[in-house]
C-alpha cells in the first residue's frame, strides 16, 4: 500500500444524478475509464461520454427489476482486491477481474420515501442492496480504492486528483471511507427503525441513532466543551429545518432553547389566536395569547421582564412589523416564527446580532417522534410527550367548580406547564402566564418562586397587587402535600389544575375546599426533567 494511488477505472452508479455529468466529464478528461449501471449509464452516455455498462463486465444483464446488477465477483473483486498482494493479483488475472479504483455511489432514496409516507411495499423496494455492498467493499479497501457517497464531495475528489496528478492520497481515502461507513450506517438505521415502527415493535432489540452534520458549533453548553448539530432528515418544522435570515451563527444553547420555545408555542393553534412564548434556559419566562401578536408579546413579556432579556422569542403566526419593533426594544438572542413580513425583516436588519428564523409551519404537537438522552453506557429513548387534555377530560374534585373563563386559563396553564422543567408551577390569568416556578426540588418552592416573581413584576409595573390574584395555577404532577397548594392560594390563585393520584389527594382536596379553591384533576402528569 502506498500513500498515493492512481484512479484509472471508476464505477459510477447513483440514484441522485446531481453533478453526475460534470463529474463524468472531469474524470474522462483525466483518462479514467467509466463503468456504470442503468440510469446513470444512460445519463452519462446521453452527455456524449464513453461508458461501459457493468453488465458488459460481468457478462450478466441487470435482472429482477434491477435488484441484481452489481452483486458479482468481477465487481466486488475489482473493489476488494489488494493490489500489493500477489495472491489477489493472481486471482484477478486468472478470472479476468479488472481493478476498480474509484466508486461513486449514492443510495436508493429510502429516507425520502419515508418522509413522504410511502406505503410498505414501496418502502421495501427503496431498500438498496447492491449499493451498500459495494460501498462497504470499497471503503474496506481504502488502501487502494476511493469511495464517494455524497454529491457534496465531488468537488473535493476532483481537487484531490488535480493536486496529485490523477491520484488520491491515503488520508483522503481514509476520510472518504469513514464518510462511506457512516452513510451505510445511517441508511441501515433508517431502514431498521422504519421497520420497527411498521411492525409495531416499540422497543426493538437494537435501536440505531443516526444524523447528518448541519453545523459544527463554536462550543457546547460551555466554552470548554466541543459540540456539533446533527439533523435526522425529518421535515418537522423547527430549528433543524428553519431558514436563518440574519444574525450570527446559532450556538448550542441557542439551538436547545429555540427548540423548546417553538415546541411550546406550537401548543396554541394559530387559526385560533396569536400566541408568543419567551424562553430562557429552556424554560418559559412568559407565554401569552392576545388579540394580536403584539398584544400576546407584551403580555408574555410582562410575566418576567427581567428574565426575558437575552431570551428566545417564538411566535405561532407570521411576525409583523409592530411586533418586530417591540421585540427589538430589548436584547433578544433568537426569534423563530412560521414566517416574517418584509417590514419585520427590515426592522430586524438594524440588529445584526439578532437571529431571525422562519419555518413555514408549526410542528404537530400530537406527533410522537422519539426523544433521546444519553446516560453513562447507554441511551434513554421515549416518545415525545404528546399528551393532550381537553375540557371533557377534566374532573372537578372540589365543592366549587371552575367557571368557563377559569377553565380556559386552567387549560392554558396546563399546556405551558408541560414545557416547564419539573417541579413546575404555572400561574395564568387572562390567557397569559403571570408567574412561573421551574425546576425546583420541591413543589412548594416552585409555588413560592413563581409567586415571588409575580410580586416583583407587580412592583416594577406599578400595579396595586400581583397578577396571581384571581389566577389559575397548574402543577405538572400531583401535590404530595397540601403545602404547595396552600402557597398558591396565598398568592391569590382561585383555581387549580393538577393530575391527582397522590396518596394524600383527599387532604389536598379538603385544603382546596377550605381555601375556597376550585380544582380539577387531569389524570395525566407532565414531568420534564
Amino acid at each position: 500500500m502506498t500513500d498515493l494511488y492512481p484512479v484509472k477505472r471508476a464505477l459510477l452508479s447513483v440514484s441522485d444524478k446531481t453533478g453526475l455529468i460534470e463529474l463524468g466529464q472531469k474524470l474522462a478528461a483525466k483518462g479514467v475509464e467509466l463503468l456504470s449501471t442503468g440510469g446513470s449509464a444512460k445519463t452519462l452516455r446521453d452527455a456524449g461520454l464513453d461508458v461501459k455498462d457493468v453488465s458488459e463486465v460481468t457478462g450478466f444483464p441487470e435482472m429482477m427489476g434491477g435488484r441484481v446488477k452489481t452483486l458479482h465477483p468481477k465487481v466486488h473483486g475489482g473493489l476488494l482486491a489488494l493490489r500489493d498482494n500477489d495472491e489477489h493479483v493472481k486471482a484477478m488475472d486468472e478470472h479476468g477481474i479488472g481493478g476498480i479504483d474509484l466508486l461513486v455511489v449514492n443510495l436508493y432514496p429510502f429516507e425520502a420515501a419515508l418522509v413522504r409516507g410511502a406505503e410498505y411495499d414501496e418502502m421495501i423496494e427503496n431498500i438498496d442492496i447492491g449499493g451498500p455492498a459495494m460501498i462497504r467493499a470499497s471503503a474496506k479497501n481504502h488502501g487502494f480504492v476511493t469511495t464517494i457517497v455524497d454529491v457534496e464531495d465531488y468537488d473535493a475528489l476532483i481537487a484531490e486528483l488535480d493536486a496529485n496528478d490523477g491520484q488520491t492520497s491515503y488520508a483522503f481515502r481514509q476520510k472518504m471511507a469513514q464518510i462511506a461507513y457512516a452513510r451505510t450506517g445511517a441508511y441501515d438505521a433508517a431502514v431498521s427503525n422504519w421497520m420497527a415502527d411498521a411492525i409495531g415493535e416499540a422497543a426493538p432489540r437494537r435501536r440505531v441513532v443516526a444524523g447528518q452534520i448541519k453545523q459544527t458549533l463554536r462550543y457546547g453548553e460551555n466554552p470548554h466543551q466541543s459540540a456539533a448539530f446533527y439533523v435526522d432528515g425529518s421535515e418537522r418544522p423547527g430549528v433543524a429545518t428553519a431558514v436563518q435570515h440574519q444574525g450570527k451563527e446559532l450556538s448550542y444553547n441557542n439551538i436547545n432553547d429555540t427548540d423548546a420555545a417553538f415546541e411550546l408555542v406550537a401548543e396554541f393553534d394559530p387559526a385560533d389566536t396569536p400566541a408568543v412564548a419567551i424562553i430562557k434556559h429552556a424554560n418559559p419566562c412568559g407565554v401569552a395569547k392576545g388579540a394580536t401578536l403584539l398584544e400576546a408579546y407584551q403580555h408574555a413579556f410582562d410575566c418576567d421582564r427581567t428574565s426575558a432579556f437575552g431570551g428566545i422569542v417564538a411566535l405561532n403566526q407570521t411576525l409583523d412589523a409592530e411586533t418586530a419593533k417591540a421585540i427589538t426594544e430589548i436584547f433578544t438572542e433568537v426569534v423563530i416564527a412560521p414566517g416574517a413580513t418584509d417590514e419585520a425583516k427590515a426592522i430586524f436588519a438594524a440588529k445584526k446580532n439578532l437571529r431571525l428564523l422562519t419555518t413555514e409551519g408549526l410542528p404537530n404537537v400530537l406527533e410522537k417522534p422519539n426523544t433521546i438522552r444519553q446516560v453513562a453506557g447507554g441511551y434513554l429513548i421515549q416518545d415525545k410527550d404528546a399528551g393532550f387534555i381537553g375540557m371533557d377530560d377534566l374532573k372537578v374534585v372540589t365543592e366549587k367548580a371552575p367557571t368557563e373563563e377559569q377553565m380556559k386559563d386552567l387549560l392554558f396553564a396546563w399546556k405551558v406547564g408541560k414545557h416547564v422543567k419539573s417541579n413546575a408551577i404555572v400561574y395564568v390569568k387572562n390567557q397569559a402566564t403571570v408567574g412561573v416556578g421551574a425546576g425546583q426540588m420541591s413543589r412548594l418552592d416552585s409555588a413560592l418562586i413563581a409567586a415571588k416573581k409575580a410580586e416583583r413584576m407587580a412592583e416594577a409595573m406599578g400595579l396595586p397587587e400581583p397578577l396571581t390574584k384571581g389566577s389559575a395555577v397548574a402543577s405538572d404532577a400531583f401535590f404530595p402535600f397540601a403545602d404547595g397548594l396552600l402557597e398558591a392560594a396565598a398568592a391569590g390563585a382561585s383555581c387549580v389544575i393538577q393530575p391527582g393520584g397522590s396518596m394524600r389527594d383527599n387532604e389536598v382536596i379538603d385544603a382546596a375546599n377550605e381555601a375556597g379553591l376550585a380544582m380539577v384533576f387531569t389524570g395525566m402528569r407532565h414531568f420534564r426533567h
